[in-house]
């Protein structure tokens, strides 16, 4: 059975920074893209942030871009999302997720990409 577990949420100040982790379970997530979402309060879910699974490479959100940076811990089956700067609005409710297995395509910030997903972590940035 699959299963992602997101942890490193809280409440930080404006201006501080969390580092979110991605576990999983019934899967070896190098063989998986993984993306960041969020689903702010009173919104929709929104992409954060994607790391593919053949050379690592990273995709953001314009609104993380240059604040946040993914990552992969292959020995830790782990995928790290490190926020810095964190703003008022970067306050939601942060999940992972799992594109198909060796996945080639490019949309990454796309919902319907990913197959499995983790109940999410709480992060609250006051100002």
């Amino acid at each position: 059975q699959v299963q992602l577990v997101e942890s490193g949420g809280g409440l930080v100040q404006a201006g501080g920074s969390l580092r979110l982790s991605c576990a999983a379970s019934g899967l070896t997530l190098s063989s998986y893209g993984i993306g960041w979402f969020r689903t702010p309060p009173g919104k929709e879910r929104e992409f954060v942030a994607a790391i593919s699974w053949s050379n690592g490479y990273p995709y953001y959100a314009d609104s993380v871009n240059g604040r946040f940076t993914i990552s992969r811990d292959n020995a830790k089956n782990t995928v790290l999302l490190q926020m810095n700067s964190l703003k008022p609005e970067d306050t939601a409710v942060y999940s992972c997720a799992t594109t198909p297995p060796l996945y080639r395509g490019s949309t990454y910030y796309r919902r319907s990409t990913y197959t499995y997903w983790g109940s999410g972590t709480q992060v609250t940035v006051s100002s």
